[in-house]
């Protein structure tokens, strides 16, 4: 199965409408990042059609359930959830927050070449952010939930939520996450062409 419909059926079996114009840039995505991955080791995952279910799809299936506004994406490495987020919700505004140069180098282009105007890329660690505050916080593999909510809490405006895309239900990282952070949801995830399990988690700053 060629990419497009690899992406094709996993939209369809998410049920997600994706106008034509962002498909044809996640698709773009994909072939940025397996182009650059043979010089900067953006993903561990180098096969493109991998890289169409491990990426794009395990990103899509979680956005029926984000809450909406501003979206920052903690550590965000190649760009993943942040970028396939922006191009499928290209009125949210989303920031991608990254220290390693070369991925940086890499998420500008991708903003460049892909035309995406609510894009911002912001080099640094979660400090270079200091003053500033989004409705969502997400991050996938950045570090376990108690770890991400105290060291990026501090920029999540009232009322918002800290996102966290997990694979095993993570009974241990949510007993041990501490006041006043407390689990608002966690969803189970289907991804399509993943035989995997895939949680997401919802948390928020007790009132």
């Amino acid at each position: 199965m060629n990419l497009e419909d690899l992406l094709d059926a996993g939209l369809a079996e998410l049920a997600l409408p994706i106008s034509e114009g962002a498909r044809a840039r996640l698709l773009a995505y994909v072939r940025l990042l397996e182009k650059w991955n043979q010089t900067y080791n953006l993903t561990a995952v180098r096969e493109p059609a991998a890289m169409v279910t491990q990426h794009l799809l395990d990103t899509l299936a979680t956005l029926p359930h984000l809450p909406g506004g501003t979206l920052a994406d903690i550590g965000s490495g190649g760009g993943i959830p942040g970028v396939p987020i922006a191009i499928a919700q290209s009125e949210r505004p989303v920031t991608l927050v990254e220290s390693n140069q070369k991925k940086v180098a890499f998420l500008r282009q991708v903003a460049i070449e892909l035309a995406l105007p609510n894009v911002e890329v912001v080099e640094g660690r979660v400090e270079s952010l200091a003053g500033r505050e989004f409705d969502v916080l997400i991050s996938r593999a950045l570090s376990e939930l108690p770890e991400f909510a105290r060291m990026a809490g501090h920029l999540l405006a009232p009322g918002g939520s800290i996102v966290s895309m997990k694979g095993l239900y993570p009974h241990e990282e949510l007993a041990s996450l501490q006041q006043p952070w407390q689990v608002r949801d966690v969803v189970p995830l289907r991804v399509p062409g993943l035989d995997a399990a895939r949680h997401l988690v919802l948390a928020e700053a007790a009132a």
